[in-house]
């Protein structure tokens, strides 16, 4: 009888209420989410390629510092992810700045993130779709620091502004880049099996 009474028990507890909680709490199906990335990541398509342009960085009452701009953008993980790395070039060639970006949709929030690291920082920031580019924003105490870009055939134009509460916005960064060309980085190269 005893066995009887925990086989009983078991069936009780597998068809419960609480097993159809458990069931709703697996895991996503990860080709469904995948699907949802790639589809919401379709948009940025118009970034994959390298670029080159010129660049300006307000210096303040300093005037302005120019050099040459340039991005190679593409896809990662079939289609899920976009990677973006970014140089400035002085007028000698020397790198002056390099950065590497890593686009990303969460289909659960339905939310845009770039994962940024920068001349020695890293930071998650919201990244908002437009119909012609993206926005983001670096939060920097009372001020923020807001990047729009538009891209539009073959060109591609962004602009930082500092924003303080009450205040104009002041524009530090401008470029203007023009699609070079196509590139496979990041996805070229995997290792195969053999």
């Amino acid at each position: 009888m005893t066995k009887f009474r925990l086989l009983l028990l078991s069936l009780l507890i597998l068809s419960g209420p609480w097993a159809r909680t458990a069931s709703a709490q697996r895991r996503p199906d990860p080709a469904k989410l995948i699907a949802a990335q790639r589809e919401a990541m379709a948009q940025f398509a118009t970034m994959d390629g390298v670029w080159r342009g010129p660049a300006s960085i307000s210096m303040g009452p300093g005037g302005k510092h120019e050099i040459t701009q340039t991005e190679r953008v593409g896809s990662f993980l079939d289609g899920s992810l976009r990677v973006v790395e970014g140089r400035g070039y002085e007028a000698d060639g020397t790198v002056s700045f390099n950065a590497l970006g890593i686009i990303s949709y969460d289909p659960q929030s339905k939310a845009y993130s770039m994962h940024s690291y920068a001349q020695g920082n890293v930071g998650d920031f919201v990244l908002t779709p437009t119909k012609d580019g993206y926005s983001w924003e670096i939060p920097a105490g009372p001020m923020t620091m807001k990047y729009t870009a538009t891209i539009k055939d073959g060109t591609w134009i962004e602009t930082g502004d500092r924003v303080m509460p009450g205040k104009e916005p002041v524009r530090f960064y401008e470029m203007k880049l023009e699609r070079v060309g196509d590139t496979d980085w990041p996805s070229a190269g995997a290792l195969g099996p053999k």
